[in-house]
């Protein structure tokens, strides 16, 4: 809603985005994240917010990884394809090296900043995204890098509107 003074406040962050990829039973998924954040010193946590309607999200109530990609300002292209296309209809891994890590989530060789972490919980308060806490158990940087943030996507039209929600809903997940 234009003039909304919640959405001037939050979208004034320009948070920086990441690429989240899991998988299960061989299916993978992943998808383009803006809500992310640390979210504990000791022990370590990490908090990733997915959209219900992302095939990510549901592929996610099921895996117990998730490989969690801190995008740099180059990293444009993988923005846009794990923004703008949905797994539901096309393979985002095609013609990417992917490498398996911890819990068989998918690492994106191309992407020098990760981690992967062990799913500890979900929180579905009703909202449009479930926040999944996650435990680093391993990650890689290679260096200082200028993080893609949210500004430069703003051409980025998402694969699926975040009214558009699957079955099953989450209250059920009992994970």
């Amino acid at each position: 809603m234009a003039g909304d003074p919640f959405n001037a406040v939050v979208s004034s962050q320009d948070a920086g985005l990441i690429v989240v990829t899991t998988a299960e039973a061989g299916e993978q998924a992943g998808c383009l994240v803006s809500f992310h954040t640390q979210s504990s010193i000791g022990p370590h946590r990490y908090c990733v917010w997915l959209s219900k309607a992302n095939h990510t999200y549901r592929v996610a109530l099921r895996s117990s990884h998730l490989a969690i990609h801190f995008l740099a300002s180059t990293d444009l292209r993988l923005a846009e394809l794990f923004g703008t296309q949905t797994g539901d209809h096309v393979d985002k891994f095609a013609g990417l090296r992917v490498s398996p890590g911890p819990g068989e989530a998918p690492v994106l060789a191309d992407c020098g900043h990760w981690l992967v972490a062990r799913r500890t919980a979900l929180l579905d308060e009703g909202g449009d995204h479930v926040c999944v806490v996650t435990e680093p158990v391993e990650a890689h940087g290679s260096g200082p890098f200028e993080p893609l943030r949210t500004s430069q996507v703003a051409h980025i039209v998402p694969g699926h509107r975040p009214w558009e929600r699957h079955d099953p809903p989450t209250e059920r997940a009992t994970r």
